[in-house]
């Protein structure tokens, strides 16, 4: 892969945000309101005297944690939509970039505005509600690291989706951390869940990440238990991202053979 045909994906999106500022508003403007509900209603039970472990405050952190890996997600999903919703996708081809180099720029994208959102996040908590959501100290870089391959994994696999049924499936992005947020344990521990739903939680790597942090907040995290849980997490993650990667691939050629892709031609408008 060239470096430079990366960056050149990447540099595409960064001008679109230039010529059009209103498009920072799906970096900051949900994350912003999340973190000023939830961290206002922190203050509202500190009031009553809450001296002990606040299961708002873990849930403030867990939130902004969430949100980084929504972020991520949806910032593949809507980098990929820029490119359809102009009808510039195909003309990508037209030069040597390789598929892997556009979803790399993809991410790379996704990466910028992932951490200037959690970077947004973490100081609103901070100056706001006196909130340090880096309390779990170094344990953030693997914890943000697991969330950033899933996100990008899933940010892929729905690219792959809206590929393979047009542009009119993008609706099926958006709620996708709302249902994930049921499961992986962003405001409640897993084992409060039916068994069946405790099931598809272990198959999320985002579960693995809330579970050890409530457990390092609580004061009651088990080590071995914190490394297991960090190693599969990771190891989900990491083949969720194969995964997304091989099948937005395989939609790419089978949109090839049967000239499906012409749907994202503006001659197709």
């Amino acid at each position: 892969m060239a470096l430079s045909r990366i960056y050149a994906v990447f540099l595409r999106q960064v001008y679109l945000i230039r010529g059009n500022p209103t498009r920072l508003a799906s970096v900051f403007l949900w994350l912003l309101i999340d973190v000023i509900q939830w961290g206002f209603v922190r203050k509202y039970l500190i009031s009553f005297g809450e001296e002990t472990f606040s299961f708002v405050t873990v849930i403030l952190g867990a939130i902004i944690f969430f949100e980084f890996a929504a972020r991520i997600q949806q910032g593949v999903m809507t980098s990929f939509l820029e490119d359809v919703w102009s009808q510039n996708f195909i003309n990508y081809f037209a030069s040597p970039l390789t598929l892997s180099e556009y979803l790399s720029g993809l991410v790379l994208t996704s990466i910028a505005t992932g951490l200037l959102g959690f970077g947004a996040m973490v100081l609103l908590a901070g100056l706001a509600f006196g909130y340090d959501v880096l309390r779990i100290g170094l344990l953030t870089i693997p914890f943000m690291g697991i969330l950033f391959l899933f996100g990008a994994a899933m940010g892929i696999f729905v690219s792959g989706v809206i590929f393979r049924f047009g542009p009119t499936a993008e609706w099926l992005g958006w709620p996708i951390p709302f249902l994930l947020s049921v499961f992986v344990g962003v405001y409640y521990p897993i084992a409060t869940l039916p068994e069946f739903f405790q099931f598809i939680a272990r198959l999320i790597p985002a579960s693995y990440v809330f579970e050890s942090m409530r457990a390092l907040l609580a004061g009651n995290a088990d080590s071995s238990l914190l490394w297991t849980n960090l190693i599969s997490g990771a190891a989900l993650a990491i083949a969720y991202l194969f995964g997304g990667y091989f099948f937005f691939i395989q939609i790419y050629r089978r949109n090839l053979r049967t000239g499906a892709i012409s749907r994202f031609s503006a001659e197709s408008i």
